[in-house]
């Protein structure tokens, strides 16, 4: 059996610059823009830039038919969405992402913000952490100024105090960590209501039984997720960063305790599982009010492939919303 090649695995080659050719170009969809409510959308979508010169924005969604009470409209959760990406590729705007986010406001139902972070390693963590803050202050400004302005979407119909950060994979990674800088930064009027890692992606150099068991995996097999540690995390750097290993940092963990609410979901033929399911019980003992979803079946990204998980996944959000 040859050896795995995890640059041809990805479908990208390092240049002489540091930065990365991209073979791989997946169709996009584009927002609906702020068009009518009777449109015959299910869920519209417009995109805002969030920073210029990062090259960073967001695109918006909101349900057509909003739910109401006594006829007045009933506000909604903001849900920041992180995707997943392997810190170096895909985008908010591909199609199958665009499907997947527009479904989740819609079914919630919620305002769903998706971030379009920086890339690695163009752009190496901190820069997706320093990305998802922006994305949520940016949602406070448009919160404080409900008089003079702001965002109508997110002034008229956002419920303030229950806003949540939910990443996918390295997406995951970056909500997590996204939630420990916050507790940094005024947010009011927002309130941060809880935390939703799926399929979280963490690492460190002491391998786990079951990276060691599924090195050679189909989908995320260990030479490639060393690859991505090693393109994204700072120069000079290696995996037990307190990016990558959350458990070798002792000021993170004093924060851990104020994460708020978490839901951890997993999957047992997931190399990263025991990671993962380390996590919750580091978040247990912390103190933090951890709702753990592990299927024993099911591969890294399986939900992407599977619309039956796609389902049990989004039930499950819907619940802890």
């Amino acid at each position: 059996m040859s050896k795995l090649d995890p640059y041809e695995h990805l479908k990208i080659s390092l240049n002489p610059d540091g930065s990365l050719t991209r073979y791989t170009h997946l169709p996009t969809a584009a927002a609906t823009g702020e068009t009518p409510r009777f449109s015959g959308h299910a869920v519209l979508s417009k995109d805002v830039t969030l920073d210029a010169a990062k090259k960073t924005w967001l695109r918006i969604y909101l349900p057509a038919r909003l739910p109401s009470n006594d006829k007045t409209v009933a506000r909604l959760p903001i849900i920041f969405f992180f995707h997943s990406s392997g810190w170096i590729r895909t985008s908010i705007a591909e199609a199958a992402t665009h499907e997947n986010t527009n479904r989740i406001s819609g079914e919630v139902p919620a305002i769903l913000v998706a971030v379009e972070v920086r890339l690695a390693p163009e752009n190496r963590l901190p820069a997706q952490y320093e990305d998802a803050v922006d994305a949520v202050l940016w949602v406070r400004n448009q919160a404080a100024d409900n008089v003079d302005g702001g965002d109508q979407w997110i002034r008229d119909y956002g419920d303030f105090s229950r806003c949540y950060l939910y990443g996918v994979s390295c997406g995951a990674n970056v909500a997590y960590n996204a939630a420990l800088r916050l507790q940094d930064v005024k947010l009011h009027p927002l309130k941060m209501a809880g935390t939703i890692l799926n399929q979280p992606f963490f690492g460190a150099k002491q391998r786990t039984k079951s990276e060691l068991e599924l090195a050679a995996d189909e989908y995320f097999p260990l030479p490639v997720q060393d690859l991505l540690w090693e393109l994204a995390l700072p120069v000079g750097t290696d995996r037990d960063h307190r990016f990558s290993n959350p458990f070798a940092d002792e000021v993170v963990k004093e924060k851990v305790k104020k994460i708020g609410r978490c839901l951890v979901i997993g999957f047992g033929g997931d190399p990263l599982i025991d990671r993962q399911q380390n996590l919750v019980k580091m978040l247990a003992e912390a103190g933090v009010a951890v709702d753990a979803r592990f299927d024993d079946a099911g591969h890294h990204g399986v939900d992407m492939a599977d619309s039956r998980r796609a389902t049990a996944i989004l039930n499950f959000i819907k619940i802890f919303v």
